[in-house]
């Protein structure tokens, strides 16, 4: 491992814990409008008179209000975490980000565009496909994009594994290196 490998390597770990720390926040402050407006924008499709208040969409006397659990910024944090702990090109990476990122994107407009017609339909099974989605189903969205993702760019290394590999067998090389 080279001064720039171990360089990137340490970038990458760093802009994690930074984003962990300080970057929770901007994730929902740039992904809250991408979400509401476009689900928005399709139940105004099929419901003429629905109305979107801040993070509240009104229907009749129905409403619901749109959480950051809704936006779901911990997985946008997950699909970054499983990208940058995890080798690759840096052109690879940053075509990777946007892909995990629109794809995600996608899936919850239609997510919360699909629950918000159930709920002003008053469908019987709202309560248990919301649960149901909220408890398996994004954990799925997450997992099987992520593997996709590999699949369309190719990706050969394992998030975390193939660092803490490199790393380990170029200390062990550094140390036979001395001991001759």
């Amino acid at each position: 491992m080279n001064n720039k490998e171990l360089f990137n390597l340490f970038l990458r770990y760093a802009v994690l814990m930074l984003i962990g720390l300080f970057g929770i926040n901007l994730i929902y402050f740039i992904f809250t409008p991408i979400i509401i407006y476009p689900a928005f924008w399709i139940l105004k499709l099929f419901y003429a008179d629905i109305v979107l208040e801040s993070k509240t969409l009104l229907l009749n006397s129905q409403s619901i209000n749109i959480i950051p659990a809704c936006i779901a910024g911990s997985a946008y944090y997950l699909l970054l975490v499983l990208n940058l702990a995890t080798q690759m090109r840096i052109k690879t990476r940053i075509k990777s980000i946007i892909f995990l990122f629109l794809s995600f994107s996608a899936l919850n407009i239609i997510r919360l565009s699909v629950f918000a017609a159930l709920f002003f339909a008053s469908c019987s099974y709202f309560d248990l496909a919301h649960k149901a989605v909220w408890y398996f189903g994004s954990t799925l969205f997450v997992v099987a994009l992520w593997f996709v993702n590999v699949y369309l760019f190719k990706i050969k290394a394992i998030p975390v594994y193939t660092d803490f590999k490199n790393l380990s067998s170029n200390l062990i090389i550094q140390k036979r290196k001395k001991k001759k």
